[in-house]
């Protein structure tokens, strides 16, 4: 038990460290931040205008501005940058508003999961925990080394790559690649 302990307390201790490197310069992304919820966050980024404009193609913003809470695992522009040729544009088409409604809900959990929390969640499972999204399906969120990455229902993975920028309503946690329900 002790040994789980040390390496539990050591675990957090890099995970803080590593996400911190990288949040010092995820803050550039957010030099204007003074926001009140997780859309105020998310339209304070350089780095999110592209989940921006698809939370307004999707009509999500007055959802996501309501009182929450929220955990939203917001992809930057590079990670829709990685999404195959063409299917961004698509997605942003009126008629296919459903199934951007279906992506961007598999990025959000109806609950508060701070950095702390996920980390708690891994040490208390073994390394892999899953949570339900708002559109229903189940997302893993597990530790692999020093990252801690979300494996999709389609098998793919992304890695949290900035983490606990707090809002009133929830909080977002930067991810490098788009999940897909």
């Amino acid at each position: 038990m002790k040994k789980l302990i040390l390496f539990s307390l050591a675990f957090l201790g890099l995970f803080q460290i590593n996400v911190q490197a990288q949040n010092t310069s995820v803050k550039a992304m957010f030099a204007s931040y003074q926001a009140d919820d997780v859309v105020d966050i998310a339209i304070s980024s350089d780095a999110h205008t592209t989940l921006v404009a698809a939370l307004k193609a999707a009509g999500l913003v007055e959802t996501l501005k309501g009182d929450g809470p929220f955990t939203i695992f917001a992809p930057t522009n590079d990670a829709f940058d990685k999404l195959p040729e063409g299917t961004l544009v698509s997605l942003l088409k009126p008629e296919n508003k459903d199934q951007l409604t279906s992506i961007l809900t598999y990025h959000v959990v109806a609950a508060n999961y701070m950095s702390t929390d996920v980390v708690n969640a891994l040490k208390d499972n073994d390394g892999k925990f899953s949570v339900k999204t708002v559109n229903g399906a189940e997302l893993t969120i597990w530790q692999d080394g020093d990252d801690i990455k979300l494996k999709d229902a389609q098998g793919n993975y992304s890695t949290i790559t900035a983490v606990d920028l707090k809002g009133s309503n929830g909080v977002i946690h930067v991810v490098d690649t788009v999940v897909m329900p």
